[in-house]
């Protein structure tokens, strides 16, 4: 037990998430310096070069949001547009498998949970171990949970 991470701890696509910024504010930027720089363009149309710009940045950094954070009382799961919170026992298996975009998290409701701040994309090694901590904290963790009480 004692190689688990310390909690609380948070799991995230590092490398990705620093792409998908850096790309987010060049596109502002870009595209808000081509709307001030022609000329021809009127304010309406420069205000709508800006709010394009915005709204592509905006779904950049919304991609960049899955992480997953684990505490002393479960896992919280964010993902693009939701989030969830787990109690240890919920959690089953924690699974990724070759060719898995990320990490899914197997439920006590028979459910299979998608946990993108777990994802091999960019830094393969990278999220092999954090699904390995996060196993190894789930099997420390849920199983004490789940094993019935004698009273």
């Amino acid at each position: 037990m004692s190689d688990l991470p310390a909690l609380p701890v948070t799991f995230r696509p590092g490398r990705t998430r620093a792409v998908l910024h850096t790309a987010g504010v060049a596109i502002f930027v870009v595209i808000t310096a081509v709307a001030l720089l022609l000329e021809q363009l009127g304010t309406g149309e420069r205000l709508s070069f800006v709010f394009t710009a915005a709204l592509l940045a905006g779904v950049l950094f919304l991609l960049a949001r899955p992480k997953v954070v684990a505490d002393e009382s479960g896992v919280t799961v964010v993902n693009i547009a939701g989030k969830r919170r787990l109690a240890w026992a919920e959690i089953l298996r924690v699974n990724l498998r070759p060719g898995d975009p990320w990490v899914f998290l197997d439920l006590s409701d028979g459910t299979s949970l998608p946990a993108l701040g777990i994802q091999p994309g960019i830094s393969k090694q990278h999220a092999i171990e954090d699904a390995r901590a996060l196993r190894a904290l789930t099997e420390a963790r849920g199983t004490a949970a789940r094993e019935p009480r004698e009273d």
